[in-house]
């Protein structure tokens, strides 16, 4: 689908979704908490998780206007978790703004996703969500334990990413699906979809992160070298090095964060020099194909353009620059 054609498909489903989360957070008394949330909910994000509800349940048959009332949860899953890894992070800047931990403090921050969380839909969806943050939470642990292993392999690379950010959109596909009352076959199709969707969200945030202009990203170019975060570019130039420059690099990661910062260019040459982005690019691509290959399961007619719109939104994953 052409990205104008896209976008304008998008539009209409992104502004019923900040609707419906405009009126959940209006019955909110208290104040900060309120302010808190608008500055967090209404700071640029996309409504990727959102919109991949809706679609699904869509693309499922399902005309139910409340199931915008669904789709908010998984913003707000997202949000939670992004205000808690701010304030892990020390993070001073989120979508180019600043975090709700600099402007009103940590406290307030962790209160905010608690509430987030707390809103989490009902039964329908609970269980498949619950499973979701669960694996979200190992994955970020597994990271956590690999930060700064030079031997961390593609395949632990993909099981970590799989569990911070493939599962949740996975979940966001499936519930969608069990909204829309299909097939056990066709929920299935849309769980892989939506997992091989998120491993290649993830491996372009993670090149991103390397190529990325700050402006666009609100992030620094090289953060996660400098958090020791062994992503698939540097994994990949590791493989490939020569042993002096494989060397190098492990030094490198030896180094303390502090010291690591200073080395980002001498690292990103290296992972040009042995295709690190080229491979990243072309993993990422494999994985949006047989994403999208997994819709072939739903025939065309009335869904058709519902199915483009998801073959589009995986083909914005492969192009987005931030």
């Amino acid at each position: 689908m052409d990205p104008t054609a896209l976008l304008a498909s998008l539009k209409p489903e992104a502004k019923k979704i900040n609707i419906a989360m405009q009126e959940d957070i209006r019955v909110i008394r208290d104040g900060l908490l309120r302010e808190v949330l608008e500055h967090s909910l209404f700071n640029g994000g996309k409504r990727v998780r959102p919109l991949l509800s809706v679609f699904c349940a869509r693309l499922c048959g399902c005309t139910d206007e409340a199931l915008y009332n669904l789709a908010i949860a998984f913003e707000y899953l997202h949000v939670a978790t992004l205000l808690h890894d701010d304030v892990i992070d020390h993070a001073d800047q989120r979508r180019g703004q600043q975090t709700v931990n600099t402007i009103w403090g940590g406290t307030p921050a962790i209160l905010a996703g608690d509430y987030l969380h707390a809103r989490l839909g009902g039964r329908q969806c609970l269980d498949i969500i619950c499973r979701a943050t669960a694996a979200m939470v190992e994955g970020e642990f597994l990271q956590l334990h690999n930060a700064g292993n030079a031997d961390l392999s593609a395949t632990d690379y993909f099981k970590i990413i799989e569990g911070k950010t493939a599962i949740l959109i996975a979940a966001v596909c499936e519930i969608g699906a069990v909204f829309g009352g299909t097939t056990v076959e066709q929920q299935k199709a849309l769980r892989n979809y939506g997992s091989g969707l998120g491993q290649a969200f993830q491996v372009v945030d993670d090149l991103l992160d390397y190529l990325g202009d700050p402006a666009s990203t609100g992030k620094a170019v090289g953060n996660d070298f400098i958090e020791g975060k062994m992503t698939l570019p540097l994994i990949h130039a590791l493989c490939n090095a020569e042993p002096q420059e494989h060397d190098l690099i492990r030094s490198l990661l030896s180094e303390p964060e502090a010291k690591r910062r200073y080395h980002i260019a001498t690292v990103r040459q290296l992972i040009e020099k042995y295709d690190g982005f080229g491979y990243a690019k072309q993993q990422a691509k494999i994985l949006v194909d047989a994403a999208t290959s997994e819709l072939n399961i739903f025939t065309a007619g009335s869904t058709a353009e519902t199915k483009a719109i998801l073959i589009g939104l995986a083909d914005y994953v492969l192009t987005r620059k931030k």
